[in-house]
């Protein structure tokens, strides 16, 4: 669950495409409505966005290959030939983009049938990801809240098509923070669902207590990166310190565990 304080968190990035909490269930959640709403799937991110409010859909929501991706369909023998992204342009040949529906991630075909859409701010669930479309400087705080404490590197994994499998499934089975920049991805380019040049991040249940605690404690402003003067006499004092610590050391720093 995601806690109050850890909402405010994600509340003050100021993102003005609000933080989304997303459930995948074999069930239709209890008590959640259904949209109505015939879409392609990444429509539904923005749509909750847009709404403010929880629902779920089901594979007869999704008009485009998110619901294949989670296991809501087989896949589709004639997309797999990897014709249809030759002839938009994508790829030289078919091989390219046949060669990515054999290999993009997917969740076993039946285990997912619905998926629950919800804004952070109104979650009383336990999240299997939490999705930030983010601007380059919140998402800056984002993605060193991924790493402040484990040291984890950035990554970004992803194809001109198939938006929906990195965003959804592959941090999902993963357990990896991974992230796209929207006007790069040719289903939602297409669409467009978002402006160009944000930062879609999508954070795993495996990372999130560790994201959320982050958030609540890290400096969100770094101070070498301030003009302020307050800001430069704290680097000043601690820049200091290193060299009284060197000096203490022979000239050497100490190990950060000593």
């Amino acid at each position: 669950m995601i806690d109050a304080l850890s909402k405010k968190a994600f509340a003050d990035l100021g993102c003005t495409f609000q933080p989304i909490a997303v459930k995948f269930c074999y069930a239709k959640p209890e008590g959640v409505p259904k949209a109505q709403e015939l879409l392609s799937f990444c429509q539904f991110l923005k749509l909750c966005q847009d709404k403010d409010e929880s629902f779920c859909i089901d594979k007869d929501n999704d008009n485009c290959f998110g619901r294949m991706v989670l296991g809501m369909m087989p896949k589709q023998p004639f997309a797999a030939s990897g014709q249809a992204g030759m002839d938009f342009g994508i790829y030289r040949t078919p091989a390219p983009n046949a060669r990515i529906h054999n290999t993009v991630p997917t969740i076993i075909e039946g285990s997912i049938n619905y998926v629950w859409f919800c804004p952070v701010s109104k979650c009383e669930f336990d999240p299997d990801l939490v999705i930030v479309v983010a601007d380059t400087e919140q998402a800056d705080i984002v993605m060193r809240a991924t790493s402040y404490i484990s040291g984890d590197y950035w990554e970004s994994k992803t194809s001109c098509i198939f938006s929906c499998a990195w965003t959804y499934a592959y941090p999902y089975l993963s357990g990896k923070v991974n992230f796209c920049v929207t006007g790069m991805h040719h289903g939602m380019a297409r669409r467009k669902v978002y402006p160009k040049g944000l930062h879609i991040i999508a954070i795993p249940y495996q990372k999130l207590d560790e994201v959320c605690i982050a958030l609540k404690e890290m400096p969100w402003k770094l101070p070498a990166l301030q003009d302020d003067e307050e800001s430069k006499a704290i680097m000043a004092e601690r820049m200091a310190g290193w060299a009284r610590m060197q000096a203490e050391n022979g000239g050497e720093i100490p190990p950060s565990e000593v």
